[in-house]
């Protein structure tokens, strides 16, 4: 995920639902996130159906825990900016060097979803 912004040079995956598991530099406590995808005035269609809707972020201790802590569930709009920032909604003492983003399902596209950035915001822990 490069902070590339032409189009289809995004991390696409098959279909609606998929998730993408990102390790930090550190271990941070989150307060935001932010995920950007092409506005529809680049898309060679006219429209984003491959941007991602509804989507959860999760903390995780490890790479291989099953369930991670909720950090909140967001919608990406279609009709807004490009890059929107999400607020961490679920009440958090822990700091996280591994999170996961969760996406459920897109605008519509029937083959595949585009992610072309995710970032995490925080504070570093001592």
């Amino acid at each position: 995920v490069q902070p590339d912004m032409y189009p289809g040079n995004c991390w696409a995956f098959k279909g609606s639902q998929g998730y993408l598991v990102v390790r930090l530099s550190m271990k941070i406590y989150p307060t935001a996130f932010t995920l950007e995808h092409i506005p529809k005035t680049l898309s060679p269609t006219g429209n984003i159906t491959s941007a991602p809707r509804n989507f959860a972020v999760y903390g995780l201790d490890d790479e291989y825990q099953e369930e991670g802590k909720l950090l909140g569930e967001y919608v990406y709009d279609q009709e807004g900016e490009p890059l929107q920032m999400f607020p961490v909604m679920e009440k958090n003492e822990e700091a996280f060097q591994i999170v996961e983003l969760r996406i459920f399902s897109n605008w519509g596209h029937a083959e595949y979803t585009c992610l072309y950035r995710f970032r995490v915001h925080g504070k570093p822990a001592e």
